[in-house]
């Protein structure tokens, strides 16, 4: 994903001293006067540039450390005892560039109520100093007793800031990605693009946000595995898949979607077929159709995969914790239909996601949908489920088909979607995601074949998260 810097681009990073001075017994000629500085450097925005550390690293005469230095992404705190004039202490404050984009140190901004008794320096860092993306600099903050003080100082408090304010480097060989809008996912703040990986306006859907590319950052830490972020939905929950789990076609939890002849045609008229499965998710009311009526019945049980998901991973798979994270949620069971008549030029993804919602199942654990695999590819050919199977590398910049970095990794794994056709007998059929060397598309299957599935739920619309969404640092709920 791309983070921002001013308003788009810009981030501030804020150091305030605030210096009180505490009159102990007698006066000078002991001095033994104690000056208590507290000191808060605050980032006011936690993408691109953030406080990675705080040590106090020199201390001289009577100095010494209150507390110990603390920080977050967000602040770095230190208070300081000054027992006589001279006495100082140095602060090492580390600040990283932790977006993809060079920035620059603008302007330095100081600002103090000029109390005589104390003395504030920053080094180390200066207007214009370049810092890259991915490294880091150190800002060093020193306070100091003034030592040309020769009486009781009257002046009791003083309050000093210093703002560093960081912009994009003009003429960067990394350019933030085009776009120009910022929304938050998890409270995180996220660039959203019209190009390239990362996190993108749904165009099918108002209000609903979605990763695209092959590879965003929507890694996401859950139930102590790696998941990715599908989507942030127009109701604020947020969809997420299993990262993928499969080599060579060997899978880990494999099974079919439907077993054989787990479902009779004497209780789901729409299942013709049992011998090969049923390609429905889940038991639905009235009759299942497909979008062009070519087939409709009865489905009145839930397939083998949906009670598994359910009734067995749900229950011994997934931790508490991630319980408490997660919420059950409509998904869209609907069958996607491929045009075997009217040929690829009639069908689009609008259609696609119109089949899907022609009915709903509403509960804990469910698989992706098509939509979702074709909504992910940045590749503009990819326009349908016709055109995918068709094709063959039309959906591909598209990391829920990503098959790794090894030639000899495939991938196979379920959709949530029966598959239809304008021809009709195919109730046996299910939509599932592919990906080796050569090919990224969804295809279809007999239900009854051994493939992954992948779970799918959604999290809470309030959950938090830090993190940066990237593989060796992902989202993590907080």
């Amino acid at each position: 994903m791309n983070k921002r810097i001013n308003r788009t681009q810009r981030n501030y990073i804020i150091v305030g001293l605030c210096a009180i001075l505490v009159i102990m017994a007698v006066g000078y000629a002991a001095f033994s006067s104690q000056l208590k500085i507290s000191g808060t450097s605050n980032i006011a925005n936690n993408f691109i540039v953030k406080i990675t550390d705080i040590q106090s690293t020199v201390q001289s005469g009577g100095a010494s450390d209150a507390v110990v230095p603390s920080y977050t992404d967000t602040t770095a705190t230190f208070h300081t005892n000054l027992v006589s004039p001279g006495d100082s202490m140095k602060y090492e404050v580390t600040i990283e560039n932790k977006g993809s984009i060079d920035a620059v140190l603008k302007t330095i901004t100081k600002t103090d109520t000029s109390n005589s008794a104390i003395l504030f320096e920053t080094t180390g860092v200066n207007e214009g100093d370049e810092l890259k993306a991915g490294e880091s600099t150190t800002m060093i903050v020193t306070v100091t007793y003034n030592p040309a003080v020769t009486s009781q100082p009257t002046d009791l408090e003083s309050n000093l800031t210093v703002e560093l304010d960081y912009e994009q480097t003009s003429g960067g060989s990394v350019e933030p990605g085009p776009g120009g809008n910022i929304t938050t996912i998890g409270g995180q703040e996220v660039e959203i693009v019209s190009s390239g990986d990362g996190l993108y306006e749904d165009s099918y859907e108002s209000g609903r946000l979605i990763y695209r590319g092959s590879n965003p950052h929507n890694y996401i830490e859950f139930n102590d595995e790696l998941w990715r972020i599908i989507a942030k939905e127009a109701d604020g929950t947020y969809k997420i898949i299993r990262d993928r789990i499969t080599m060579n076609g060997f899978l880990e939890g494999k099974r079919a979607f439907d077993e054989i002849n787990h479902r009779s045609t004497a209780k789901n008229s729409y299942c013709q077929d049992p011998l090969y499965g049923c390609g429905v998710y889940a038991a639905v009311s009235g009759e299942f159709s497909s979008p062009s009526g070519s087939q409709k019945g009865t489905v009145t049980e839930d397939s083998s995969i949906k009670i598994y998901l359910n009734d067995d991973y749900y229950v011994n798979n997934i931790n508490s914790a991630a319980k408490e994270q997660m919420t059950s949620h409509s998904f869209n069971i609907g069958a996607v239909e491929y045009l075997d008549q009217s040929g690829a030029e009639a069908d689009s993804i609008a259609k696609n996601i119109a089949g899907e919602k022609m009915y709903k199942w509403t509960g804990n654990v469910g698989l992706v949908n098509v939509s979702d695999i074709l909504r992910a590819s940045t590749n503009s050919l990819c326009t349908s489920a016709t055109t995918s199977v068709n094709g063959s590398n039309e959906c591909n910049s598209n990391y829920l088909l990503d098959s790794g970095t090894e030639s000899f990794l495939s991938l196979y794994y379920w959709t949530i979607n029966a598959y239809s056709s304008e021809s009709g007998d195919v109730s046996f059929i299910t939509w599932y995601g592919f990906a080796d060397s050569t090919s990224r598309a969804v295809f279809s299957s007999r239900s009854h074949y051994i493939f992954s599935p992948r779970p799918v739920v959604f999290l809470k619309s309030d959950t938090t998260l830090s993190g940066e969404g990237t593989i060796n640092s992902p989202f993590t709920i907080v």
